[in-house]
């Protein structure tokens, strides 16, 4: 069995094939071998050297004294020169097989089984390995184009496999064979002789991946791109921004003097690319998303159906526009709102007065923030502030951020350990993270009592101004009076 030997090490250390799959994949060809010899393979048993560089194979029979199956059965004086005279009836014994005693035909199929089991083998090798690298760029080369499908050439001797189907492409972009073509992996498919990669240039995340390799900031995690929106082979818009406040997002994308974002627009054969901050407050974000247009005001028409008007001058409105209608179309979709964009002309024939505006929409933004300030009522629960700081104001009587803010705005507090620095800083602290809410109920008890007292005024004034007379003669009388001066007529005044 030196020839098999010598295959098994071949396939372990040129192939790349793991020990277990050849070993079951020589498993698999032995017995489909004996089997094609003997019409089963129940008794087949295939033994490897602890090294794996032999095998055999084996016939398991039981010993019998009359033998009636002879492939599973074998007579006791024979079975005794195999194997000694220990041997006794209803043992099994291992008789060694000659492979090449097998006929011509059981041979073609082992072999048969053989490549069968290592395609499948190398199949399901490269469905592991690449399954976890969808998402993932892959370059090879224009290999041939049928129906539009460009089919690429990505290596492994033809059992890798890459298409570029008419639906992934972009739409200016043109490929001869040979050409290398950068693509994501959206997809993977197995196919006869191995696997299939269905490969984009189209795809948005296609631009992230390379924009990540370009730039460092973005690849450990202080630029973090919120949202890119892409219309293939014309124009891509990306929403970035910055966990650390001195990163400028936008520059760290561009590079100095444009190095970077260049490199990315020549991966993407000189599409047009709209590096943007994001903003969480939508009027800011809905400007910058219509750039290179510049703005000069955002309006909310309704915050509830995120419909929203860009109001730019004359000059700036083909270009806020876009070429086809398409770069407040892809600023549609950057920010998820529907944007109407309108000259300041056009913009003075619109009636503002009953438009919920840019209020709405901060407060349809900022709930949770609204939250967050309504529940901050001491130093100490100020996000950012020095526990320390906080803990020696509460020692000495401010806790509350109420008699802070008065004792800061006298200049009042002189409290040894504190600095001028540190009740600034707190003082930023509340600015950033407190809204302060007028305590009108003084002026409303005030406005109460006032208005009790202009209805007492108005009643004497109702009375004082109310004239009486005599049901008798008509003749006028007073409050106070029980006689009518004129008729002599008694009477007595009563409340209803």
């Amino acid at each position: 069995m030196s020839e098999m030997a010598e295959a098994i090490r071949q396939l372990i250390a040129e192939k790349g094939y793991s020990e277990d799959s050849v070993r079951q994949t020589i498993e698999k060809a032995l017995k489909a071998a004996y089997k094609r010899t003997y019409g089963t393979d129940e008794n087949a048993i295939v033994k490897f050297n602890d090294d794996m560089s032999d095998v055999s194979i084996y016939s398991r029979k039981v010993v019998i004294d009359g033998v009636y199956d002879p492939v599973k059965e074998i007579e006791l004086e024979e079975a005794r020169k195999l194997a000694g005279d220990e041997v006794e009836e209803g043992d099994e014994i291992d008789i060694l097989e000659d492979p090449k005693s097998f006929d011509r035909s059981a041979v073609a199929t082992g072999k048969q089984t053989a490549h069968q089991g290592l395609n499948e083998t190398y199949k399901n090798s490269l469905m592991n390995e690449y399954k976890d690298k969808v998402g993932e760029i892959i370059i090879g080369y224009h290999q041939r184009e049928r129906n539009g499908n460009i089919y690429v050439d990505l290596g492994n001797a033809g059992r890798l496999e890459g298409v570029l189907p008419v639906k992934y492409q972009s739409k200016l972009e043109f490929y001869e064979k040979g050409d290398r073509i950068k693509a994501l992996i959206v997809d993977v498919k197995p196919t006869n002789s191995g696997i299939q990669l269905v490969l984009s240039r189209s795809d948005p995340k296609l631009v992230s991946s390379i924009l990540e390799k370009e730039v460092p900031e973005i690849a450990d995690g202080t630029v973090e791109i919120q949202k890119i929106v892409r219309d293939a082979g014309y124009r891509t818009k990306i929403a970035v921004y910055s966990k650390r406040e001195e990163v400028d997002p936008v520059g760290a994308c561009v590079g100095l003097k444009g190095v970077r974002i260049q490199n990315v627009i020549r991966e993407l054969l000189n599409e047009k690319i709209d590096v943007l901050k994001w903003d969480p407050d939508p009027t800011v974000f809905i400007k910058n998303a219509l750039s290179p247009a510049q703005v000069e005001r955002v309006v909310i028409m309704d915050a509830e159906k995120r419909q929203a008007l860009a109001i730019v001058e004359d000059s700036q409105f083909s270009l806020a526009i876009g070429r086809q209608g398409q770069n407040v179309r892809l600023a549609n979709r950057l920010c998820d709102w529907n944007i109407d964009v309108k000259t300041v002309e056009q913009a003075e024939e619109i009636d503002f007065s009953t438009v919920n505006t840019v209020q709405n929409a901060r407060n349809l933004f900022s709930d949770e923030e609204q939250e967050e300030y309504a529940e901050i009522t001491t130093v100490a629960e100020l996000p950012g502030v020095d526990a320390e700081i906080a803990e020696i104001l509460k020692e000495n009587g401010i806790e509350e951020i109420q008699d802070f803010v008065e004792a800061y705005d006298n200049a009042s507090i002189n409290i040894e350990g504190v600095s001028k620095e540190a009740l600034d800083k707190i003082n930023e602290l509340i600015n950033e993270n407190v809204e302060f809410v007028e305590d009108d109920s003084n002026s409303a008890e005030e406005n109460a009592e006032e208005q009790e007292n202009s209805e007492q005024e108005e009643s004497h004034a109702d009375e004082a101004e109310e004239e009486y007379f005599c049901p008798e003669c008509g003749a006028k009388i007073t409050l106070d009076m029980t006689k009518c001066p004129k008729c002599g007529c008694e009477f007595e005044f009563a409340d209803e």
